[in-house]
């Protein structure tokens, strides 16, 4: 169908509407992840509970994706969106007000299982209007990530620095955003009936393969793959890069805090720009480039003869991931087309399990071995990627292609 102005405007709307939810996602995420310390304190939570909290959060995340699965089967995945994010703000502002170790259970858990369906929901939102554009947007959405959480951590070492509590930290923050993203929510755009009405078979004639089928999941399984690897790669540098530069590299305090805001910020310039490579060398070429450099700044780090070397191979890696998860939820809906919804919901439960082998991975190693070495396993999984690389598309594909044409009837 021909794109009407109306249409093109209403595309519009809803991509700057899904870019302020995943902005919002980012610095929510961001005020937990970097102000763990500071909720162990609160609670009184000992060194032996904590990682069972920080385990059994990404577990519920994974049980929450699976229950998108089944939602979206029912709803649109707009809806799961507009409702289940202001949950996930909520339970941040508990997980800040609370006194009793129960009710930082309760609050992580339910965090755990809403942002779960809003990884989802999100990616599967941004899959769609990518579609309906006909050309790779996909990096810009988490670009939008990345840039809330640059400003979520930020907040987060501003209350530190002024000694706030979380509750006073969190509440302002979450009074913003939640009328935000509802607003915003007014001008999501999802697909309508072609995603059930196509289950059987792919856009265009093309055969699509039923979900849990074995030809589903052996296409599916290398993106699973790819996905866990780097949120293997992505909860290294989270976790360990300031004890790394601090541990091994003999840096300053001050400094060590550098290398996860570098990081941060290159994945921001790596999202930004990303599209533009995609849509003029192809995925493939973008995700192969990414694993190349992601692998080269690992090898970096675990090479580097000081802290400034160090922040050299952190930088590197930071611009080599960034293109890796968002193309991998984009192929995700370019092999599934009449079964995106369920296949993005799959592929994003192996973003809890990156997160979840990566940092004990590398911190038993560490421990056993050295931290240099623990950061060959990282580099080595990055690398693996190279061999997946043609799950993302033949090498011919482009996104001006004939494979995503705008089709105005996919989208509601």
């Amino acid at each position: 169908m021909t794109a009407t102005p109306d249409s093109v405007a209403r595309l519009r709307h809803g991509r700057i509407a899904l870019a302020v939810s995943f902005f919002v996602q980012g610095a929510v995420f961001a005020l937990l992840v970097t102000r763990i310390p500071a909720i162990q304190d609160q609670y009184g939570i000992s060194d032996g509970l904590l990682p069972v909290f920080l385990a059994a959060v990404p577990i519920l995340a994974g049980a929450g994706s699976v229950g998108a699965e089944h939602l979206v089967a029912r709803v649109r995945p707009s809806v799961v969106l507009r409702w289940v994010q202001p949950v996930v703000c909520l339970a941040l502002l508990a997980a800040g007000s609370g006194d009793a170790v129960w009710e930082a259970a309760v609050a992580l858990g339910l965090f755990g299982l809403a942002v779960g369906g809003l990884d989802a929901s999100m990616n599967m939102l941004g899959v769609s209007l990518q579609r309906a554009y006909g050309r790779s947007i996909m990096l810009g959405f988490h670009a939008a990530y990345s840039l809330g959480g640059i400003v979520g951590a930020s907040l987060a070492w501003a209350g530190a620095h002024w000694h706030l509590s979380l509750a006073v930290l969190y509440a302002p923050l979450v009074a913003v955003v939640i009328p935000a993203a509802l607003v915003a929510s007014r001008w999501y755009v999802d697909r309508r009936g072609p995603e059930r009405a196509d289950r059987d078979g792919g856009a265009e004639g093309e055969p699509a393969a039923r979900p849990g089928s074995r030809v589903a999941m052996r296409l599916l399984l290398p993106l699973c793959l790819v996905m866990a690897f780097a949120y293997i790669g992505d909860s290294t540098v989270s976790n360990w890069s300031a004890k790394y530069l601090q541990d091994v590299l003999h840096s300053s305090e001050q400094l060590s805090t550098v290398p996860y805001n570098v990081y941060m910020v290159m994945t921001l310039l790596g999202r930004a720009v990303g599209d533009r490579g995609v849509r003029r060398f192809g995925p493939v070429a973008v995700v192969r480039a990414g694993a190349v450099a992601a692998a080269c700044g690992f090898g970096a780090v675990a090479l580097a003869p000081g802290a400034w070397a160090g922040m050299l191979g952190f930088t590197v890696l930071g611009l080599g991931l960034s293109v890796i998860v968002p193309q991998t939820f984009a192929a995700a809906g370019r092999l599934f087309p009449g079964a995106t919804d369920i296949a993005i919901a799959r592929l994003n439960i192996f973003n809890y399990v990156g997160f979840l082998i990566g940092s004990p991975l590398v911190g038993a190693l560490g421990d056993a071995w050295s931290y240099r070495g623990a950061m060959a396993v990282p580099m080595l999984l990055v690398l693996a990627m190279l061999f997946y690389a043609h799950s993302f598309g033949s090498a011919a594909d482009r996104y001006r292609g004939g494979h995503e044409r705008p089709r105005t009837a996919d989208v509601g």
